[in-house]
């Protein structure tokens, strides 16, 4: 067993140890770099996405799909789409083995109209799933993918009625 571990790390078997140790040091290392450009992506990604933001009277409100990110950039994405759409309703999906991870935000100036967890709940029942979270952040997630363009799309119609209602 020892010769064909010994093998697989092509390393004769008294070294294993020390190449066992440099194989699992390289693979935290890219580990690490994989979270940094994901952040990256989607940091990118939101930059693109600001222009993309419809105005329902002086509030912006984005419902949009990330490509290739995690949970955890999406979440850096929202926080930089809030600073800089200002007055701002955004819901932001990424699709992840068949799964649909959802993040909704709400800046503090809306809070009072509008809550991300009633947005967040509102978009994951379309896709078969729930969530949860604060007023101004919250998260779900859901599994019927081919539900969720359609599911987007409601999102302006949900604000706009939100809106209303607190006028």
């Amino acid at each position: 067993r020892l010769e064909r571990i010994a093998g697989m790390l092509k390393a004769p078997s008294a070294d294993i140890e020390s190449k066992l140790r440099d194989v699992l040091e390289h693979t935290k290392a890219m580990e690490r770099e994989l979270v940094q450009l994901k952040s990256k992506m989607a940091a990118a990604q939101g930059i693109g996405l600001a222009g993309q933001a419809r105005r329902i009277g002086q509030v912006h409100c984005l419902a949009a799909k990330l490509d290739a990110v995690d949970s955890k950039a999406m979440r850096e994405a929202m926080d930089q789409l809030k600073q800089q759409l200002g007055s701002a309703v955004i819901v932001l999906a990424v699709v992840e083995a068949e799964r649909v991870s959802l993040v909704a935000g709400v800046t503090k100036d809306l809070l009072s109209s509008v809550k991300a967890g009633d947005l967040v709940n509102f978009v994951a029942q379309q896709i078969g799933g729930k969530g949860g979270g604060r007023p101004d952040l919250a998260q779900a997630g859901g599994h019927d993918v081919a539900k969720l363009p359609q599911a987007l799309e409601s999102v302006h119609d949900w604000v706009s009625d939100k809106l209303k209602e607190a006028s």
